[in-house]
């Protein structure tokens, strides 16, 4: 499977569209369609690893594990994990970023952990 196929699959897993995963990652526009024929810049993999939750090995194929490096291999929806616990998905009026939102539920995870 090549970088850009496992992309397109990881972003339909995730409910997203190329397009979608493209602005999500601030990317120029149609880059990630370029990458079926050419090599995308490291920068760039970062960029679209962090807004898809998975590891630049896993999208450079170098790894069949999404999370190579993390503790969990579990794929989550953040706004429906962080909905069912009562998080406002919003801060100030603005969208609160998939960064914030893994903050926030690792946070969570700690104190429901707390409780025993």
């Amino acid at each position: 499977m090549t970088t850009f196929e496992r992309i397109k699959k990881t972003a339909k897993e995730r409910g997203l569209t190329l397009n979608q995963l493209n602005e999500k990652a601030k990317l120029k526009n149609n880059i990630i369609y370029s990458w079926k024929t050419k090599t995308p810049s490291v920068e760039n993999i970062k960029k679209v690893a962090g807004v898809l939750g998975v590891s630049v090995d896993y999208l450079l194929g170098n790894t069949d594990e999404m999370h190579a490096n993390k503790k969990s291999d579990k794929v989550i929806n953040l706004d429906e994990a962080l909905s069912e616990k009562g998080v406002v998905m919003k801060f100030q009026g603005k969208e609160l970023s998939d960064k914030a939102k893994r903050g926030i539920l690792e946070i969570l995870d700690l104190i429901d952990g707390d409780e025993e």
